[in-house]
């Protein structure tokens, strides 16, 4: 039986919230430790069976497709539903918010529905029960331990870099680093929130939507908050004066269903949730950005993926930044970068197309001064707007545009357009080269500050953060709709660095791939040096060179995690490999459990803080390697 830490914090919803109220939003407190299976990770991938596919399809589209499948207001669509566990929709069914309107079905009728959804079996796994719980002064919030970082980027201005100050791992360290202990995220295939230190714990989120607090020093769990979908963005701690004995920081969190979450970091309690849009695919998959206790929320949507149905009617979401009060979850100011859709046409099917739409904020986000810095996405739908594949500067006081520097005009694209009839496909067809990237904000050797940023077409602009003129440009990749520069830069010492996937994707293109890492001058954008990635992956499958994820720099080498699974270290000054981990193999975790990791990817960076390095590993995403691992290595005393 589980037990609750504190008081349980429920939240109330309307019945077609099915998955945005999946499950109670409360701290659950850490039971016995223990449990599961060893090798969930391989579990939860299996295909389902003929019958069940057919009985959960009867069922979901008798039951919820009337919500799921309709555009009902708020009512997550079924392409959200998708991306969540079968345990978590299970759960959601027994025990949560739907418990009432699945009164009526058995439990095999109810995981049917559950694994038709997702495409996944059960893995027979509890996830709120797998590792172990701490104990005495393992369990204690260390108010002296300030957090390392209240930034995705580190700091405000996003350069993913981190002094000598915290960081402790020197580059004669590196090869001694050695597995300090791990986590096995149960019933998961992919490991993608970046993890923050802060109270003398780990703070990271998971597929299952789990939010955990680790201790530091033993992967013991000090506490766990159940989110209602998969938290894959960085987790935020709030910064707090270490001599105030009263203090309870925040930790800020967003989940893919588009909720955003203010939770106690010291007991895991719930302080206020906020559903960011009432669009049905809305999410949330960057950061949120805190600055003088007002945290700003980039809004994406997952609705390019759902125009893949010839039944969607296609599209109606429109990106946007909101600004909150970091305290209550008030919301203070919104900026929409588009206008509301209106009807345009109908698709073959007969179903309404509508435009303009997209224009999502799926990229980190950065601060110098007054100015907040968006990248953004691309359109869905439309004739092609003038704030799409661009970096805005918003005044961050009241949401006003300052600024607008797009890279490409005309990038008018979806899912549909990548599969046979092309039904909500729109005539100009992308290349969909937009940003994923957060912008940085860094200084050259010169003493000029630049804002720097690049996309998935492989192209690296400098501007000029007071006005957005393009100061030069440097197309390091080769791109593609699931290549180019992914999720992040990093800067330090007059260079910014580039990571380079360039994974195929079905295109023909007219410049081979160039997956590395790169060196440029922030003055000028020249290559410094190159380091292209070489092939280790011997024909295993979902295995690519090149680099995806977030990055991080130290004063003399950066971290890159690979899409190969190996996490390597090169050297600032010209690029040669110092030193590189194998992310994929097995490994031993808390709990007796076993953590297997596979491809790094998503908008997570290698975080070094004192001895240690800390990174997940595993990223069944766009084809790459699974895995299911929280690594955390520590350096040899010398």
């Amino acid at each position: 039986m589980m037990l609750l830490k504190g008081r349980v914090l429920l939240e109330h919803c309307g019945a077609v919230l099915f998955f945005s109220c999946l499950l109670v939003c409360s701290p659950v407190a850490f039971g016995d430790g223990g449990g599961g299976k060893d090798g969930a990770y391989a579990e939860v991938s299996q295909n389902l069976d003929s019958e069940t596919e057919a009985a959960g399809r009867v069922l979901y589209e008798s039951r919820c497709a009337q919500c799921h499948d309709a555009n009902v207001v708020r009512a997550p669509q079924r392409y959200i539903l998708q991306l969540s566990t079968p345990e978590a929709i299970l759960s959601a069914l027994n025990e949560g918010l739907m418990q009432e309107v699945a009164s009526d079905l058995s439990l095999p009728q109810k995981t049917a529905i559950a694994e038709f959804l997702t495409k996944r079996k059960m893995s027979g796994d509890d996830a709120r029960s797998a590792g172990l719980a701490c104990s005495q002064a393992a369990s204690e919030f260390n108010r002296a331990a300030t957090p390392a970082f209240s930034h995705w980027g580190f700091d405000q201005e996003g350069t993913h870099y981190i002094g000598p100050d915290i960081a402790k791992v020197t580059k004669a360290a590196l090869p001694t680093m050695e597995m300090d202990w791990a986590f096995a995220f149960p019933s998961a295939v992919r490991a993608r929130s970046q993890p923050a230190l802060a109270g003398g714990a780990v703070f990271v989120g998971s597929q299952s939507g789990l939010v955990y607090a680790f201790d530091a020093e033993t992967g013991c769990t000090r506490w766990q908050f159940m989110a209602s979908a998969e938290v894959r963005n960085a987790m935020i701690v709030a910064p707090w004066d270490p001599a105030d004995e009263k203090v309870d920081p925040l930790v800020y969190f967003g989940d893919v269903s588009g909720n955003q979450y203010a939770v106690s970091a010291i007991t895991g309690e719930l302080i206020w949730r906020k559903r960011m849009d009432d669009h049905g695919v809305a999410t949330l998959t960057a950061a949120s950005t805190l600055v003088d206790d007002v945290l700003y929320v980039p809004i994406s949507s997952l609705e390019e993926g759902a125009a893949i149905s010839a039944d969607y009617p296609c599209c109606t979401f429109r990106g946007a930044v909101a600004a909150l009060n970091a305290g209550t979850g008030e919301e203070l100011w919104r900026r929409y970068f588009i206008p509301p859709a209106k009807e345009q046409a109908t698709n073959g099917a007969g179903k309404k197309l509508y435009g303009p739409s997209g224009v999502p904020v799926w990229a980190g986000m950065s601060v110098d001064g007054d100015l907040l810095f968006v990248a953004t996405g691309d359109d869905y739908t439309g004739e092609g707007s003038g704030v799409s594949d661009s970096v805005i500067a918003l005044n961050r006081h009241n949401g006003e545009i300052v600024w607008v520097a797009q890279a490409r005009a005309g990038d008018v694209w979806n899912a549909s357009c990548e599969y046979a009839g092309k039904i909500n496909c729109p005539d100009d067809n992308g290349p969909d080269w937009d940003y994923g990237a957060g912008p940085v904000v860094a200084t050259g050797a010169s003493g000029r500050k630049l804002l720097l940023a690049g996309d998935k077409g492989g192209l690296v602009v400098g501007l000029d953060p007071l006005t957005g003129k393009v100061l030069w440009r440097n197309k390091v990749g080769r791109g593609g709709v699931v290549a180019g520069i992914n999720f992040g830069l990093a800067a330090h010492g007059g260079k910014v660095f580039v990571p380079v996937s360039d994974v195929p994707d079905g295109r023909t293109y007219d410049e081979p791939a160039k997956p590395g890492l790169y060196a440029l001058d922030i003055d000028t954008g020249e290559f410094i040096w190159k380091a292209p990635a070489e092939d280790t992956c011997n024909g295993r499958a979902g295995c690519f060179p090149g680099y995806s994820a977030a990055i991080t720099v130290l004063d003399d080498y950066v971290l890159a995690g690979s899409n190969d699974g190996y996490l390597r270290a090169f050297d600032t000054e010209n690029g040669a490999i110092l030193w590189e981990y194998d992310t994929t193999q097995s490994v031993g975790a808390v709990g007796d459990r076993v953590a297997q990791g596979g491809s790094v990817g998503g908008g997570q960076a290698p975080i070094v803080v004192g001895d240690r390095i800390i990174l997940n590993s595993g990223y069944a995403f766009s084809g790459k390697m699974p895995g299911n691992a929280l690594l955390v290595l520590k350096a040899r005393p010398q």
